[in-house]
């Protein structure tokens, strides 16, 4: 088994040299994988990974091997766990903190059916940071002995150090002899006054949480054991024995690890390998990434704290995304005004709401993706009572290997339905600093505004920042006969797309409306009275922009007079990972489907409007 470890890691190491991808958390879980596999009996016995990331050695083992090589690749094997990819993957996962809930399904419906087997959740310690996790184990004990919680602990300390001590008594303690001998002492002190059977119980459990370190999952109703080494074979084996037999339940195994154990480059240094691009097996070193354009993120925090030195009540708040969000980067010239908050998307945006109705200005950075599972405090702690959070969007619409889990499609749908709320779209790097800045100096209620994951287009940055007008977009180019209404980096291909209708006779007015809420209804109206045809693009799900231009064209009657609209948004599927721009050549938002959709809109094909151009 030892072996096994060995070559399942170095397999792992090769593989992602190759394809880039998650690679510290695998590597940290290696034995981990092989004892679960080897003592439960997988898939009746479902193992559930929290996030994903951490599964890579779990493909490994489980039939996929052969196509490791082609991981977060369009066609390829997912970066995270996926349902339709294995019947060893029960539960997909790439949002964080859902394992345990997952598991306790599966081990209740079990108890229900009378199925035999567990459910075995693997979380790790970043992830027992979200307030979730804790809410699935407070009701944990209606599985009974099929639940099975293994707490990855690989980078902070919650327990006392691993050694051979720590070892004897993780074994011991979930020995069948010692089960035993618990539950026959449990039934003589039940014969007792219930006063003295429950202080029995509270003793027996408090000594065991000072020897091992467990007291709080043992109030929150599990049986803990641990901590044990997790690069250890010898402590997991007996250990993962003793609770897979066991009837003692819901039972919690404390687990230690280091990220990148076992690649010397991955261990120093476990943050820059959290994550890779491809890299050199030998040497350790990764591709060095071409010269180009800063990317939006580096934009945005250089603009952020530029707004910081003007504004001593500006800050900044991130859910355990720092430098996903350039947060990190704002904390190292203000670190009293940045906070991290953890796995707790929740918490961030009404902790963010607080400070608004204290006075300060504060910059809630999430993910697109993040976000969602904060909706409730974006509606009833932040727009119900107009607080002005500044919504800071990274990672808006497609994201390439991340894939459907992580993809920004849904922001401007969920947040512009909202009342009093204000959803601003970058087009480029430099209008990313006017959104930033506009909206640090916005105080009269929400702002949020979206920009993508990856390098800017290259345009100059402003010296000065620009307040933006709330609700007014920008003409780029005017025509007569076709109007292009865009929000967000769709905008170069619609430029792209009006010299190609240009060419065709069909003079094209392009539009950034910078806005999808509120809308220039002013500018809409114009171009809608002006133009044959308005198209909206935006790299958003349906109920977002193009929504809310019909919903105005309906309420003031623009197609009465034959005005053509039509909407381009992200299809209505949840798209695999690619490379971006065969994401967006798929969902039909490149300029050549644009051309494409006002051709049709005007009934129109190609070789009549050519004809048409030349007369």
């Amino acid at each position: 088994m030892r072996q096994l470890a060995d070559e399942v890691r170095a397999e792992m190491i090769d593989a992602v040299s190759q394809t880039g991808g998650h690679l510290g958390a695998g590597l940290g879980v290696v034995e981990l994988t092989v004892a679960l596999h080897y003592i439960f009996n997988t898939p009746e016995d479902r193992l559930i990974w929290d996030v994903g990331h951490q599964a890579y050695p779990h493909k490994i083992l489980t039939g996929r091997r052969d196509r490791m090589r082609t991981i977060r690749q369009g066609g390829g094997l997912s970066g995270f766990t996926k349902r339709s990819e294995s019947e060893y993957d029960p539960f997909g996962a790439a949002h964080s903190s859902t394992s345990i809930s997952a598991a306790l399904g599966f081990a209740v419906a079990n108890k229900l059916s009378g199925r035999d087997g567990k459910a075995i959740a693997v979380i790790g310690d970043g992830a027992m940071s979200a307030g979730m996790a804790y809410e699935a184990m407070n009701n944990a004990a209606q599985a009974g002995n099929r639940l099975v919680v293994i707490l990855n602990d690989n980078d902070m300390s919650i327990a006392p150090p691993v050694g051979g001590l720590s070892a004897y008594l993780a074994r011991m303690v979930s020995s069948s002899e010692y089960l035993g001998l618990r539950s026959l002492a449990k039934k003589f002190a039940s014969r007792l006054h219930k006063r003295f059977y429950n202080a029995a119980s509270k003793a027996e459990e408090y000594a065991r949480g000072m020897a091992t370190g467990g007291t709080l999952f043992e109030e929150l109703g599990f049986y803990y054991v641990g901590p044990i080494d997790g690069h250890n074979l010898d402590h997991l084996i007996p250990v993962l024995e003793n609770v897979r037999d066991s009837e003692q339940g819901p039972i919690l195994v404390h687990v230690v690890t280091k990220k990148g154990h076992g690649y010397a480059p991955a261990e120093q240094s476990a943050d820059k390998y959290h994550g890779v691009t491809k890299f050199d097996v030998v040497s350790g070193e990764m591709a060095p990434k071409k010269a180009g354009p800063p990317s939006y993120t580096g934009v945005f925090a250089k603009a952020l704290i530029a707004e910081a030195e003007r504004d001593d009540r500006v800050c900044a708040i991130t859910a355990a995304m720092p430098g996903g969000t350039g947060v990190d980067k704002f904390a190292q010239h203000f670190p009293e005004r940045s906070f991290d908050v953890g796995i707790a998307e929740q918490h961030g945006v009404t902790f963010a709401a607080g400070l608004a109705a204290q006075g300060m200005r504060p910059f809630a950075a999430i993910y697109s993706t993040f976000l969602q599972r904060a909706f409730d405090q974006v509606v009833h702690d932040v727009a119900i009572q107009n607080l002005p959070v500044r919504f800071a969007i990274d990672r808006a619409g497609l994201v390439g290997a991340d894939g459907q889990t992580h993809a920004g499609s849904f922001d401007v749908t969920y947040l512009a339905t909202l009342p009093n709320m204000v959803v601003m779209a970058a087009a480029d790097e430099a209008e990313l600093v006017h959104m930033t800045h506009t909206a640090a100096e916005y105080d009269d209620g929400p702002i949020a505004f979206r920009y993508p994951r990856g390098n800017g287009t290259g345009v100059e940055l402003p010296e000065t920042p620009e307040r933006l007008e709330i609700g007014k977009g920008r003409v780029l180019r005017e025509g007569s006969k076709v109007a292009i209404l865009s929000l967000g980096t769709r905008l170069g291909e619609a430029l792209i797309a009006a010299d190609e209708l240009d060419a065709k006779g069909l003079p094209t007015t392009v539009a950034d409306l910078r806005f999808a809420k509120p809308l220039d209804t002013a500018l809409i109206r114009k171009l809608a009275a002006t133009h044959d045809v308005l198209v909206t693009v935006e790299e958003g799900a349906i109920g977002g922009l193009g929504a809310h231009v019909l919903t105005l064209a309906s309420d003031e009657g623009l197609l009465d007079a034959g005005l053509k609209i039509r909407t381009m948004r992200l299809p209505d599927i949840f798209q695999d990972q690619d490379d971006p721009k065969r994401q967006y050549e798929e969902a039909g938002l490149d300029a050549p489907a644009i051309v494409r959709k006002v051709l049709e809109a005007l009934r129109h094909n190609s070789t009549h409007v050519e004809a048409g151009a030349r007369a």
